[in-house]
């Protein structure tokens, strides 16, 4: 319990403060939780939704959590300020070039400052990935969680992912082999209603032990994604079975 206790208590007294100031813009979203809740030392996977989903995850999620990022945004402010104009604002959500450049004049230094208490793990494309995959086990076996959004967005962030990078998956198979069968969360944030939900875990080895192969297991958990952003609920957060899917079971 002492180990748990001091995971918590990880971030920095003066991010702690700014995140109560970011409420104001990301308010509290409903957390659906279809199996057990995080804990300590697994692996939880996102669509992105902006920065919505990573905010909301940050600010109102209680368990230890260190988040994987582009390297871009977390190698000071120049490179951080190209990064955002080009590829976040004008590339992903679409915006006109100039107003991104103009609009991250203010947004670039507030976002290197949340980053930097953020304690962001750097994602590589390049053989630079052994020090991501280094920092992200000596993270898992302090009793952090991983958060990583491995979501395809060249076309912008979709309501429905079209598919996922396997950076995760080579997280998994390395920790695998030194023994560390990650619990795998799915989950899915739906700003339209403000609901993030949370699958039950899977480990692994459950997947591995079925067979599949790396393609396989991430289209497996991409449709798993799909599914829950679909999922509706009542006011007691149960599913709500459409008429169709109930017909068929009684058919059944």
């Amino acid at each position: 319990m002492k180990k748990e206790r001091e995971v918590k208590k990880q971030r920095k007294f003066w991010f702690r403060c700014l995140k109560q100031i970011m409420k104001i813009r990301y308010k509290r979203p409903n957390f659906v939780y279809l199996g057990e809740k995080f804990s300590y030392s697994g692996l939880i996977l996102s669509n992105h939704e902006g920065t919505d989903a990573p905010m909301s995850l940050e600010i109102y999620n209680d368990a230890p959590t260190r988040m994987w990022g582009a390297s871009e945004m977390n190698s000071g402010l120049i490179k951080m300020y190209k990064y955002q104009t080009r590829v976040y604002y004008h590339e992903k959500k679409h915006w006109n070039l100039h107003l991104a450049r103009l609009f991250c004049l203010i947004a670039s230094p507030l976002t290197n400052l949340f980053y930097k208490g953020l304690n962001l793990i750097s994602t590589y494309r390049d053989a630079r990935l052994m020090k991501t995959l280094k920092e992200s086990i000596a993270a898992i076996k302090e009793g952090q969680n991983i958060v990583i959004y491995p979501e395809i967005s060249e076309k912008g962030y979709l309501a429905e992912l079209e598919g996922f990078h396997y950076g995760f998956l080579i997280l998994c198979e390395t920790c695998y082999k030194r023994g560390i069968d990650l619990p795998i969360f799915v989950t899915y944030f739906r700003k339209s209603d403000k609901t993030y939900i949370i699958d039950k875990p899977v480990k692994y080895s459950e997947l591995v032990n079925q067979g599949l192969s790396r393609d396989q297991i991430a289209n497996q958990l991409l449709e798993r994604c799909n599914e829950l952003g679909k999922m509706q609920f009542d006011e007691n957060n149960n599913i709500i079975v459409e008429e169709e899917e109930t017909q068929t079971l009684e058919t059944v």
